[in-house]
Order: C-alpha cells, then structure tokens, then sequence
C-alpha cells in the first residue's frame, strides 16, 4: 500500500544522504531507504525508519524494496564512485536488461534509465533539491579570503572550462592556475582530479565545479563539502569556486569553519555573472 506519508531514498557515498535524510524527515516523511554496500555510510541507519543493503548493480532489488516500503515518490543521494560501476558492480537481471538497451555508459545515460525503470515501477524519481534547497550555495562570496582581480579570472575562465566538459558528460570539475586548465575531472572523480591539478600547479591552483548544461536535477547535482577542503588543502590549492543555485553546501558548518581556518576562498558564481565579470 503507498503512503503519501513515506518516501524512498536511494543513498549512495558520503554524507548527502543522512544530511537529506534528516532533512526528509524534518518534511514530515517516514524516510525508507535503500542503500549501496560498497558505498554508503552505515550511519544512514541511525536516520531512516527502514534500509535495505544491496550491492552496486542489484536494480531489481531496489525496486522491490522500495515497492515494498509502500513509496510513491524517490529521491536519489550521493554518488557510486565511477570506478566501483567497473570493480564492484554485480547487476541483478533488471540491470543487465537495462544495460543491453543503452548506446553508451555515460552517466546521465545510466541514471536516465534508471530512471525510467523506476517509472515503469510506478515509482517517480523526484529532484534531489526539492527538499534541500536550503543545502544549495547562494551566489557571491561563501567563505574564506576575498576575490581579488587575477583569482576571479581564474575563476571565470574555470567556469567556462568545466561547463565545457560537463557538457560532454565527461566530469564537473577543473583545476585551472594562471587560465592554464591543470586537470580536468573523468572516471577517476572530484578529489583525485584535484591531486592531480594542484601536483601539477604546485601552489595557488583554482577548483572550479560546476553543473551540467542541462543539469537533470533528480540526479548528480554538484557537491562539496569539508573533504573537499581537505583534499585542497593536501593539494595546496587556494581557492574553491561553484555554480550559485545549482551546488549543495554538504555539513555547511563545518565546511563554513575549515574553509576559514584554511584560509582557502570559497566563491559561487552565476552563467550570468561570469558573463558580467569576464
């Protein structure tokens, strides 16, 4: 029996999910959860009325748990990491069937079928930020020292860069110093691509994420959070810079506090101001 009252949440890695658990919950819903083995958080137990493990790949699974639960309405959270869909993914048969049908194995391509299995469920995927939209980074400055001149252009130049990409559906981010593009987000994610592009800088590179073009907001809307700020720290990159409205803020306050600490700059830019600044 669906219950208007309940609603299912597909959790993946890091901490999106037991934020926007909590966060259902403040909604009045009863949160049921069907979470990845290989990926999320064991505490999502401490904050959901109900979690079904499943391993990366048991499509079928989910569905019947999620139908199980009494849910109409889902909402995704948290990533699987790219390269566990190669190294750990044991598809069930729905997800062979569904992988038979797709011309590549972009992500937006898996998510969209994903999505239309759950539909054909009677299930309906609703967008991650419909009940986060107080997680989404507000545009200007966030944290961190102020933007100067030669930062901003950095900034704007990175903009245009990983919308470029993430328009290819190849990643989100860019590591950029001097508008020199340092490394460029792929299969490997966010944190390795900063490794990478702040060894190559060696100090004072730019980490610019943004999200796609046509950004499907039901799923894989742009992240960051305080492990984002460790990873730049470790790389030696100074400044941290998002797409205002369409990136969620994860554990706001502690991000707010170690970006401070850190002294790293955390700004949101607009398409639109990047078209007024640069």
């Amino acid at each position: 029996m669906v219950n208007k009252h309940r609603i299912g949440l597909i959790a993946g890695y890091g901490h999106f999910p037991i934020e926007l658990a909590e966060s259902l919950k403040r909604h009045g819903f009863e949160v049921h959860c069907v979470a990845a083995k290989e990926e999320t958080f064991p505490a999502i137990e401490q904050v959901v009325h109900s979690v079904t493990w499943l391993h990366v790949g048991q499509v079928g699974g989910m569905i019947k748990a999620l139908k199980r639960s009494g849910v109409r309405e889902v909402v995704m959270a948290g990533k699987v990491r790219k390269l566990n869909l190669f190294r750990n993914f044991r598809p069930d048969l729905t997800a062979l069937r569904g992988l038979m049908s797709l011309k590549d194995r972009k992500d937006d391509t898996i998510l969209l079928k994903i999505a239309a299995l759950l539909q054909e469920a009677g299930l309906e995927l609703i967008p991650q930020t419909r009940y986060a939209g107080e997680m989404l980074a507000a545009e200007g400055q966030i944290a961190g020292p102020s933007v100067n001149a030669a930062l901003l252009r950095d900034m704007c130049f990175g903009f245009r860069q990983a919308k470029a990409i993430a328009g290819l559906d190849i990643g989100q981010t860019v590591v950029v110093r001097a508008q020199a593009v340092m490394a460029v987000e792929a299969i490997e994610g966010t944190d390795e691509a900063i490794r990478r592009g702040g060894a190559l800088a060696r100090e004072g590179a730019v980490v610019v994420k943004v999200a796609k073009p046509k950004q499907d907001l039901r799923f894989d809307v742009p992240a960051v959070g305080p492990d984002t700020l460790r990873v730049m720290r470790e790389a030696g990159c100074r400044a941290l810079c998002i797409e205002a409205g369409k990136t969620l803020l994860i554990e706001r306050e502690s991000f707010l506090r170690l970006a401070a600490s850190e002294g790293i700059t955390v700004h949101a830019l607009s398409e639109e101001a990047v078209i007024r600044a640069c």
